[in-house]
């Protein structure tokens, strides 16, 4: 493209480049001096984040034109720049800091940015408590006092928003600099005026009092003590909540605030500026008011059913414990006895906590019975087995035709309750051959297509393909031969007992309509073959003589009472072997095809006539048949026949199968992808579907994958590398697809195994097999080439005239036969008709394919295997293009002519086949300013890639995805979907699809994640599409309105830290700027998921992160604070909402076990109060939170939509089986991930990309590995939960007679185990002696390698533990002391066991205990400090020396504290010290960790490495014993490896282990 003013190529990019003040900034000082003055004339910070579609653009921007004038006084440079001693121009170019947002970490942006959901809360529980402790359950009987008590929620209120006034300011404050006068004044008005609010509430509420404060009394005394000082507090709250009024109108007529947004009354633009920052996004978010209607509605019942079930099950039972223990209660001298604080925390703590969680529940519960009912609806599993698909197949030709298709009618759908209740797809009817063979063109490419991927057999292809030519002479529809298998064999039976049947057997065949239409099509075949065949013209006069009898005994209904029925039997065989003899076609055969037609003539004249009928037949024989014998003549008998057609040959084949196929059809395709493929789509036909347009008028789309080093094809190395086990990826494969690796064979025509590596041809073939089954870079191209396959399909059938059609696929391939560059093409395309280049063509103005690989450049150079495979992958598909970052060395302008590196974005295919020498060919290349990645890589990848797409639509799909054939016919009416005004309001910017996620075969934990992954692509994106309005992108393969985000940053934000998960981001951004997310289920793609629980593992921690930085980003801001309240809360609940939800969840089950402790610790007295005992209410709320932590808020919605798609047997025996596979132990262990790393993040950052794999998992991952991955997330608070549960049990023997607390203790108790052993549960082969032996020795080399630099963690434990706390180093001062806070946990737990040693009854004085167990400690850490300064002096002269010295210090201290413990203390003293100092330790360490350069200073950081060392040799030792004991026993290791795999992968695994241990032990 030519640049502006005529400047050639470049001219733009080359100006700005050479320009003497762009050249001085950017090449030779490398400031944004440039920058930085374009943004100051567009009034924008640069380094804000902000977008520049929102920026408030000057008039001084005019002066620089566009393009950009090259004589413009911004580009003229007066004087050299001097930043160094010039101050003012420095602090002109400096860097400007945030402006309107700062990302600070902390937890308290969620409450800043849902402080309406918090204020809310915070004040129905106020007002809750305020009515159990003062009201009763007579509403009538409250007085007006206790009204007023509940009135001064609204005191609160006012203190909520002094603290979210403050916070604003607190986390606005890096910011101050660049901040307008009118944002700060704003900011402080917003403090004072909250600051008034909160006086003026509490003076006016205090004045209410009989006995009011001093200042109160002041007050009271110069308005007069005769003043209604109630009806003054009043008139304080409805002047407070004046806002809020009028924030309820607005939301109750949107119109209005939208009409005061375009007034410039200053009062309005006042109000404006009040109620939020001056801001292009977040505006006019507004949906329909049915829309609006609807999720209030659901966000009442919600927090209607939330509010009463917390305060009639778990805050008003609670009030009456809570007045009875304010009496007090005998405690230990170090604490008053008059502090009864602590027993009020420790029991409302776990309650607090579930209030605040349980709205999570509730959600779930009737979003998932909501989202269920919306399904049905949608008409969602209105086809779900292959009897449905049976019983409605008449109806699919008629859903082919009416939503395949262009309507030429142009008929009005039915929408809403009418389209629900009413089938507008009807049976398609005799005399309709077009339409027949349409939906024949369509079907059988399907059909193929199954094929092709090896889902069916050739057999089950030729029972699933419907003819494509149309036998006008049939006169009605040929259905699939799988629908009328073995119908002609049972009824031949029928009429071979038709004695017994009588004249019942009209009625039963026309019972079964699918046998009646198998006995028409086969005599219709069978009279014209045989009409075909006989010549001669005595033979023709009788057997047209037979035939039309026959036809005018059906139609006058007595055929089977004129006609003896049974001799039918004896003309079956007979009719198969013509049919077998037509099928060879050959000549020798001539003499028995003649008796084969004696044979059937001397049938029906003797056997099968009787009457009238047979006298005429047989005087008509015997005149015409006088000398010679029927059928001898040589002219008498058309065999063998001369150049057959395709048409005949199909038919001849199709009666072969009428007449042959015995068993049922019904288990046809017998593969299972097959069967839910084919149910899917045919169900989908039957929802409310955009009619479709012609492909000359559709909306053109491109697909866009990104892709960077993930494998494309499976090299024949890697399939046949067996792994620890002896199983190789081929082997499992073939075990995990048995039918699919049959059909395979089948396929390429071989017998053998070994075959397949041969030739080049069928090793290829055998790659491509198994890359088709793994998550790889070939299977999604090919998916995503259906949508090509099935363009150029359609954009011949709309072309076509209804003689090409009936003509069948014959048509079609003359078409691509044809030339297009002919004269008459031209003519052709405008007379209707197309010639198979002129369809290719049309598609590609309508398709574009693109894969963004950034290395692709790189790897071709270098000759990578990478780029050998992609380069393979275009040849495969030539429309594929592929996208890359080209970097080279380029010599500069500047007069030292440096060589400077320059990035192009470049755009390639394959090479034309003249090119003999290129293999593939540069279409484009833009020259770029500078290195393109600036975050994780994915979100440049696809942005850089964009401008090289086309299109209205743009599809992003993740290079582990698929796409079917059957769903490719879908796209153009999903594309019209971008021109509906959904709700009336706004046109769709994203369309949402459904995913098939089809890694669910490969282990049982991949089936867990598929089901929950299935339930969140379906019933979750559903509801929140519609009525929540809240679904945002996720980062599958949603489809983007391309130019809409072309024009806001693209379809990813590509910060490094905070935009981790990129996608979800384009969801807030089309939201935040008036866009509209639907989403879609007539359609699906395919989708991998990782199948191991460290994949698993990763990806959650991966998802947990983006999370924590999502509750930190301005966007998420925006959202919380511009949605109205109810769509708020849809919007929290369903991002971070469900993460820190989580996360209170795991809080709750520390604050109950702690506050359970401090009870049991606190003396007899408490502790046997029945109250304490008898605690209904946290009993309730400890079962609420064993929902979440089962993993109930998953199970719940995914068990729904099992239900939906495939009935409620499919759901009670999938939950069955989950339950035996262990899945609780699965989501317990998942729900300790996401709370670790979410919180993490909140708390101190640290979150990074986290790549999963896409690998098959049969591979043994050792215990070293686990521990690393494990240790900080789970198996450390695993073992401090076992420890707190030990002590419980200990001194907890008041609650072991209740039946809920036991019942709680041992969720508590399963929390721990789950945590501590999942991963060894669900590692391959985690419980063979063999494995764990060699893991074993692994770790003790890992864990006692000393680590320096340039060793990985993966080989040293000083290297991973340093790893471990780096997150440490970017945490600000709250973050490090919320931890330090955290660690004080265990000194007080500590001091509780202390004070309950037997040693402490016997009078002794207990300060001095408590002090001599810290002195302990204390001695500890200094031996440890000398062990570890002798060790690094004297590690390089004498190993003997430091032996000794380690000696001496054992036999020194040893006999010395084993004196002391024996004389002193009992055996339950000495666990229970154990057990109080090995927390201790621990907490010491957490804040030595934290206190590191405080640490490192004082030199103890030695000693605190070589203290962590041994707790961690002590971890790893407890783990790894009860594994070790358990693989001394066979059958666990078998059980586990059953529970884990399907049963043919489970027995040949055993087999091959068993065989592994024999050739060790030999």
């Amino acid at each position: 493209m030519e640049g502006g003013y005529g400047l050639g190529k470049m001219a733009m990019l080359s100006s700005l480049e050479t320009h003497s003040l762009w050249h001085q900034v950017i090449t030779i000082r490398g400031e944004y001096l440039m920058a930085f003055e374009l943004f100051h004339m567009l009034s924008i910070d640069p380094t804000s984040g902000e977008n520049v579609k929102q920026a408030n653009w000057s008039a001084d921007c005019f002066q620089l034109g566009w393009p950009l004038r090259a004589d413009a006084d911004f580009f003229c440079v007066p004087f050299e720049l001097d930043l160094d001693n010039d101050l003012e121009l420095a602090n002109r170019y400096r860097w400007l800091g945030k402006v309107n947002f700062v990302e600070i970490r902390s937890f308290w942006q969620i409450f800043r940015s849902f402080d309406r959901m918090w204020s809310f809360f915070i004040l129905c529980l106020q007002a809750m408590i305020v009515i159990a402790w003062n009201g009763s359950d007579d509403p009538s009987a409250i007085s007006y006092s206790d009204a007023l008590r509940v009135l001064s929620v609204f005191i609160t209120a006012a203190i909520l928003k002094l603290g979210q006034a403050v916070l604003d300011v607190i986390f606005s404050w890096k910011a101050k600099q660049n901040m307008s006068f009118y944002v700060k004044l704003r900011h402080i008005l917003k403090v004072v005026s909250a600051a008034a609010w909160v006086l003026v509430l509490s003076v006016t509420y205090a004045c209410t009092w009989d006995s009011p404060p001093g200042f109160a009394q002041t007050i009271r005394s110069w308005i007069g003590n005769d003043a209604s000082f109630p009806s003054l507090f009043i008139l304080a709250i409805v002047i407070f909540l004046s806002s809020n009024m009028l924030a309820v109108v607005f939301f109750l007529f949107p119109f209005i605030y939208r009409f005061l947004e375009r007034l410039n009354y200053r009062i309005v633009i006042l109000m404006l500026w009040w109620s939020q920052p001056c801001l292009y996004v977040g505006r006019a978010m507004h949906e329909s008011a049915f829309i609006r209607f609807k999720y209030t509605m659901f966000w009442a019942l919600v927090v209607v059913t939330k509010l009463g079930f917390s305060y009639y099950v778990e805050i008003k039972p609670l009030v009456g414990p809570t007045k009875a223990m304010i009496s007090t209660f005998p405690w230990h001298q170090f604490f008053p006895q008059n502090k009864k604080i602590g027993v009020c925390v420790a029991l409302w703590t776990p309650i607090t906590l579930v209030y605040f969680m349980d709205t999570q529940i509730w959600y779930a519960v009737f979003s998932t019975l909501f989202g269920g009912i919306y399904g049905a609806y949608q008409r969602i599993g209105e086809i779900r087995t292959l009897e449905m698909l049976r019983s409605r197949f008449h109806l699919l030709p008629g859903a082919f035709n009416a939503n395949l298709f262009p309507d030429e009618k142009n008929e009005s759908r039915k929408k809403g309750k009418n389209a629900f209740f009413s089938h507008r797809l009807t049976k398609v009817s005799s005399n309709k051959g077009r339409e027949a063979a349409r939906f024949a063109q369509l079907w059988n490419p399907i059909i193929t297509s199954f094929r092709e991927e090896d889902l069916i057999s050739n057999r089950e292809m030729d029972l699933l393909l419907v003819p494509y030519r149309v036998d006008r002479e049939l006169g009605f529809m040929q259905w699939p031969p799988f629908l009328l298998a073995n119908k002609i064999h049972t009824a031949v039976g029928m009429a071979l007992h038709s004695g017994v049947y009588g004249y019942d057997l009209e009625k039963r065949i026309e019972a079964d309509s699918y046998m009646s239409c198998a006995i028409r099509e086969c005599y219709a075949s069978l009279k014209s073959i045989i009409k075909h065949l006989i010549q001669g013209k005595h033979e023709k006069q009788v057997v047209d003589y037979i035939f039309a009898e026959v036809d005018r005994l059906a139609e006058a209904g007595t055929l089977i009472r004129e006609f003896r029925m049974r001799a039918l039997a004896y003309l079956h065989s007979p009719f198969v072997k013509l049919i077998e003899y037509l099928m060879k076609n050959n000549k020798n055969d001539r003499d028995q095809v003649v008796i084969l037609f004696q044979d059937m003539l001397e049938v029906v004249t003797r056997d099968l006539m009787t009457g009238d009928e047979l006298d005429h037949i047989v005087s008509l024989v015997h005149s015409v048949f006088d000398r010679d014998q029927p059928f001898t003549p040589e002219a008498a008998l058309r065999f063998p026949v001369v150049l057959p057609t395709e048409a005949w040959r199909e038919k001849i084949k199709r009666v072969y199968l009428l007449l042959t196929t015995r068993e049922s059809g019904m288990d046809v395709p017998s593969n299972l992808e097959a069967r839910r493929r084919i149910s899917f789509f045919s169900s989908s036909l039957f929802m409310d579907i955009p009619k479709a347009p012609n492909v000359h008028n559709m909306l053109s789309f491109s697909v866009l994958t990104p892709y960077y080093r993930e494998c494309v094809l499976f090299t024949l190395y890697e399939l046949d590398q067996p792994n620890e086990d002896g199983v190789s990826m081929l082997f499992y494969l073939q075990k995990v697809f048995p039918d699919e690796w049959e059909n395979f064979i089948e396929r390429i025509g071989c017998s053998r195994e070994e075959e397949l590596r041969e030739t080049d041809e069928l090793v290829e073939e055998l790659r491509l097999w198994a890359s088709y089954r793994g998550q790889t870079v070939t299977r999604t191209v090919r998916g995503m080439m259906y949508y090509r396959k099935a363009l150029e399909l359609q954009a011949f059938l709309d072309m076509s005239r209804d003689e090409d059609l009936m003509k069948g696929n014959e048509a079609k391939e003359n078409s691509y036969t044809e030339n297009s560059d002919t004269e008459n093409s031209d003519d052709s395309l405008r007379g209707g008709r197309l010639s198979g280049t002129d369809c290719q063509a049309v598609v590609d103005m309508k398709f574009t394919c693109v894969l963004s690989c950034q290395p692709y450049g790189i790897d071709k150079r270098s000759g990578s295997p990478f780029a050998q495979d992609l380069l393979r992958l275009m040849k495969r598909h030539p429309s594929l293009r592929i996208a890359y970052i080209d970097e080279v060395e380029e010599c500069g302008n500047d007069r030292h002519k440096k060589n400077i590196k320059v990035y192009y974005s470049c755009l390639v295919k394959v090479a034309e086949p003249h090119q003999a020498l290129a293999l593939d060919q540069v279409i484009y290349r833009i020259k770029l300013p500078g290195p393109a990645i600036l975050g994780e890589g994915k979100p440049e990848n696809q942005n850089h890639a964009i401008i090289f797409t086309r299109g209205e639509g743009l599809q992003t799909v993740d290079m582990n995805q698929d796409n079917y054939m059957e769903e490719a016919l879908k796209m153009r009416n999903l594309l019209q979907e971008f021109l509906k005004k959904h709700d009336g309001v706004q046109f769709p910017s994203i369309l949402g699809l459904r995913e098939h996620v089809f890694t669910d075969s490969v282990s049982s934990l991949a089936r867990f994640k598929v089901n929950q992954e299935t339930s969140f692509t379906t019933i979750g994106q559903r509801f929140l599409a519609n009525p929540l309005k809240v679904r945002f992108h996720y980062g599958h393969s949603d489809v983007f309105d391309r130019l809409f985000h072309l024009t806001r940053g693209g379809v990813s934000k590509a910060s490094k830290v905070v935009n981790m998960s990129e996608d979800i981001f384009a969801g807030f951004n089309t939201t935040l700027r008036k866009g509209n997310v639907t989403h879609h289920e007539y359609i699906q793609v395919g989708k991998a998921r990782d199948a191991g629980l460290n994949q698993i593992s990763m990806f959650e921690a991966k998802i947990a992160n983006g999370n924590g930085e999502q509750a930190l980003s301005r966007d998420l801001h925006r959202l919380g604070r511009h949605f109205d309240f109810f769509r708020m809360l849809s919007c929290y609940f369903s991002t971070v909402g469900y993460y820190f939800s989580a996360l209170i969840t795991v809080s709750t089950v520390y604050a109950f076990l702690y506050g359970r402790l401090y009870l049991v610790l606190s003396g007899e007295g408490l502790s046997a109060l029945k109250a304490i005992q008898d605690d209904k209410p946290l009993q309730v709320a400890l079962a609420t939170q064993s929902l979440v932590q089962i993993g109930f808020l998953t199970v719940l919605p995914m068990l729904m939509e099992i239900f939906l798609e495939r009935g409620y047997r499919a759901a009670v025996g999938e939950f069955i089986l989950m339950q035996l596979q262990l899945a609780p132990i699965f989501f317990i262990f998942k729900l300790g991930t996401m709370t670790h790393y979410f919180g993490r993040t909140l708390l101190h950052g640290g979150a990074t990309y986290r790549g999963t794999g896409r690998g098959f998992v049969v591979f043994h991952t050792k215990f070293a590995d686990n521990y690393r991955l494990y240790s900080r997330s789970h198996f450390v608070k695993g073992i401090e939960l076992l420890i707190v549960l030990v002590v419980y049990e200990i001194f907890g023997h008041n609650y072991r007679n209740d039946v809920g607390y036991v019942l709680i203790n041992i969720s508590m108790w399963f929390m721990a185990a789950s945590w501590l052993f999942a991963p060894f549960l669900f590692n391959p082969s985690g419980f063979e002696w063999q494995k764990n032996v060699d893991d074993w020795t692994d770790w003790n080399l890992w864990i006692r390698n000393y680590g320096s630099i340039g060793i990985p963690p993966e080989k040293s434990w000083e290297s991973w533990w340093e790893k471990e706390q780096r997150h440490l180093r970017y945490s600000g001062l709250w973050g490090i002391l919320v931890d330090i806070l955290l660690s004080l946990r265990f000194f007080i737990y500590q001091y509780g066991l202390v004070y309950h040693l037997n040693i402490t009854r016997r009078g002794s004085n207990i300060f001095l205990i408590y002090g001599i167990s810290w002195l302990v400690i204390f001695v500890i850490v200094f031996v440890m400090k000398i062990v570890s300064a002798w060790r690094s002096k004297l590690s390089a002269t004498s190993q003997s020396l430091i032996r000794v010295i380690n000696g001496l210090i054992f036999l020194t201290f040893v006999p010395i504290a084993t004196l002391i413990a024996l004389l002193h203390m009992s055996m339950q003293d000495i666990f229970i010290f154990i057990l109080a100092f090995v927390p201790t330790g621990w907490g010491m360490l957490q804040i030595a960790q934290a206190l590191k350069p405080l640490i490192h200073a004082v030199g103890l950081w030695e000693s605190v490495k070589t203290l962590a060392r041994s707790y961690e040799m002590v971890m790893g030792l407890l783990l790894f014993t009860p594994v070790a004991f358990l693989s001394l026993f066979p059958f666990v290791s078998d059980f586990q490896t059953r529970m884990l795999f399907n049963q043919w992968f489970s027995g040949d695994l055993q087999f091959l282990s068993t065989l592994r241990g024999r050739r060790k032990r030999e």
